[in-house]
């Protein structure tokens, strides 16, 4: 299995460097320390559009690497960037920790103090934080889903233990980490149904490294580690993207995750791409078109 996932993380890496975009335009801020400590999990990349506008909408990018990496903002970047800043939108791409070097929730503590710092630093950097999307692939469409699910949630009860959800990284902690729209390009989202949509992946998977703990030994990490459960009825409207031919990412992630997004009035689409791969074939032209006309609308409304 973790072949299979180092091919697909290989496989879109390629991708992304086939058809990404540069970021010659508009301004750019490179390796921004969000939190202030000089690690690389804490840095994040900000680009504006070429354009005279005085403050741009937002749209947060993490990227995916089963939660290994601590610097991948570049390819996150690559691929979804540049369609991004075309439509008018800052691109803010962050890095966070790898679960090898810091374990759950400390992935989710990062991504929320980066938003904080967007909130925090709006005018230094141009940004219009009435609106603030978030999108990513593979575990950043997990990452991204979270933010979106957990909107004003500081803790989570799992068992005997409570989850601190929000976390305190970096010194921004009076803003907001809240997010206005999500876009969920096939994230692993119900850690309980990852082996053959019924069940718990073993203890080598990479939800295991997250979690410092086969899954099957802790349901309550799982289930808090799980987007899906965190679903309310109030928040962000969500986008779904999967190919049906995904090796890595069971489909039926995002079915059941639409299932309960919808039930719960928070589904504006889910979008099936027929023989999409995880990320080969799922990344294409129509897709990235419907990623940014969701985030227009979902900023049109917010005016």
């Amino acid at each position: 299995m973790k072949n299979v996932i180092f091919k697909a993380i290989v496989s879109i890496a390629l991708f992304l460097t086939a058809i990404g975009a540069s970021a010659q335009g508009g301004a750019k801020w490179e390796n921004v320390d969000y939190a202030g400590d000089g690690i690389v999990g804490h840095r994040m990349d900000i680009y504006l559009p070429d354009d005279t506008v005085s403050r741009h909408k937002v749209i947060i990018l993490i990227y995916g690497s089963a939660w290994f990496s601590n610097s991948a903002k570049a390819d996150a970047f690559r691929q979804l960037g540049r369609p991004l800043l075309d439509a008018g939108f800052a691109v803010v791409s962050v890095n966070h920790r790898a679960s090898t070097e810091a374990k759950f929730p400390a992935q989710v503590n990062d991504v929320k103090a980066a938003v904080r710092y967007v909130r925090a630093h709006a005018a230094e950097y141009r940004l219009d934080t009435s609106f603030i999307g978030v999108t990513g692939y593979s575990s950043g469409g997990h990452l991204s889903s979270f933010l979106g699910t957990t909107n004003g949630v500081r803790t989570y009860g799992a068992g005997d233990k409570v989850i601190d959800i929000e976390g305190s990284v970096g010194s921004c902690l009076d803003s907001s980490s809240s997010v206005d729209a999500v876009v969920d390009w096939f994230g692993p989202v119900d850690m309980s149904r990852m082996e053959n949509c019924s069940t718990v992946k073993d203890g080598k998977s990479p939800e295991a490294v997250l979690l410092g703990c086969p899954p099957a030994s802790n349901p309550g990490l799982v289930a808090a580690l799980s987007p899906i459960n965190h679903v309310a009825e109030s928040g962000p409207m969500f986008l779904v993207i999967h190919g049906n031919s995904d090796p890595v990412v069971p489909y039926c992630q995002s079915v059941f995750f639409s299932d309960v997004l919808k039930a719960k009035g928070r589904l504006a689409d889910f979008i099936t791409v027929e023989g999409g791969q995880h990320g080969p074939v799922t990344f294409n032209a129509d897709t990235m078109q419907r990623m940014t006309d969701f985030f227009k609308a979902q900023a049109d409304r917010k005016k």
